[in-house]
């Protein structure tokens, strides 16, 4: 398994993008070299569990949840990880497969406590809040630390707020940017595969940008000049997002300026998108990603200007601190998303909130920010 991955990895690296997430075949070989590692591989085989496997209800994470699972309740032994890694690890799959044994752990004299932490951040919970609820009542401490933790939106304040003052440099493409220009159809069997596919965005040649492969491959190398200069990118455009409704545009947007979701290979989430217009639907995808997406003018942004972006206040600012443009978010509520990791994520966890502060018996929470009333 370990020959044939390290040869896929060199395949990839070739076109400067990372391996495939391993499918359900390719992790069961991994459980098996896991239980018997061979000498000198075992970081490497840890470093793939960890990190390269789909979370939530795909098919490989069913695997890798089943693995764990299994360890964490001492009905195998693995030498490379012990129960209580078992448990962390478990904790980092984001809610599917992992969460019924991390329920039934609660009740666990060594492992309850650990097994509470790792739920105290985990959102997509559904039914299982109810096993929660019911083992809090019958008097399961581990599960009332967890509704307490949900109650009090502790997923949410453990998550950085967004800066009042964030220093970005401006990747800047003038006109009109449609979705086709980020995710283009010719290029639809390559969407599954955000590294692969992201490398046909603005494969065309237009004003300002040059395709290292034009109609094949994206500007690769103005983009890699513009990361390194090493600080966040916001991605600025005249018009952005127009034409027909494609996730993998935001997708293709965010593999280049967005941030690494921990325990989820090869997608990104997060990110800054300004544009004079932004079409309303990719307005959503960007919010769903929690994106930090608004309109403004930017005229007087060009491609590789440092900036200052002062959300609160709706400015933008050179690296003098004079004025260049000013905007207004289109909800305060964006803020909230944008620090629960996505629109999705924020809508899951406040329901998880209220849920929990219901069950305790307190009142709503005056955590989140709340829509203007027109």
């Amino acid at each position: 398994m370990l020959e044939a991955y390290r040869e896929h990895v060199a395949e990839r690296a070739a076109q400067n993008i990372p391996p495939k997430p391993l499918n359900a075949e390719q992790t069961a070989a991994l459980v098996e070299l896991l239980k018997a590692p061979p000498a000198g591989e075992e970081a490497v085989l840890l470093e793939l569990l960890a990190t390269r496997v789909p979370p939530g209800v795909d098919e490989a994470a069913y695997v890798k949840a089943g693995f764990l699972s299994a360890i964490a309740r001492g009905e195998t032994a693995c030498p490379l990880i012990d129960r209580a890694e078992a448990v962390r690890l478990l904790g980092a799959m984001h809610g599917g497969y992992n969460i019924e044994t991390l329920v039934d752990l609660l009740e666990d004299a060594e492992l309850g406590e650990l097994a509470a932490t790792e739920l105290k951040h985990t959102l997509l919970m559904f039914e299982a809040f109810h096993d929660v609820d019911e083992l809090a009542k019958n008097g399961n401490a581990n599960a009332r630390a967890v509704l307490e933790s949900w109650a009090e939106g502790e997923w949410f304040t453990s998550r950085d707020a967004v800066a009042e003052s964030i220093k970005v440099v401006v990747f800047k493409v003038t006109g009109e940017t449609n979705t086709d220009d980020l995710s283009p159809a010719p290029d639809a069997w390559s969407r599954p595969d955000i590294p692969l596919h992201a490398l046909a965005m603005y494969k065309m040649a237009r004003d300002g940008l040059s395709p290292d492969e034009p109609g094949k491959v994206g500007p690769m190398q103005q983009i890699e000049a513009i990361q390194a200069k090493g600080l966040p990118v916001a991605f600025v455009g005249d018009v952005v997002g127009t034409g027909s409704s494609r996730k993998s545009a935001t997708n293709s947007v965010l593999w280049f300026f967005g941030d690494d979701i921990p325990g989820v290979p090869n997608k990104k989430g997060g990110g800054i998108c300004i544009g004079g217009k932004v079409a309303p639907i990719f307005y959503n995808t960007m919010e769903d990603a929690g994106a930090l997406v608004f309109e403004a003018p930017v005229d007087d942004l060009a491609m590789g200007d440092v900036i200052d972006i002062r959300p609160y206040e709706g400015k933008i600012l050179n690296e003098n601190g004079d004025l260049l443009s000013e905007f207004e978010l289109k909800s305060q509520v964006l803020l909230d998303e944008v620090r629960a990791g996505g629109r999705i994520n924020l809508i899951i966890g406040r329901g998880l909130t209220t849920r929990a502060r219901e069950a305790l018996g307190l009142p709503e929470s005056d955590l989140f920010r709340k829509p203007e009333q027109p």
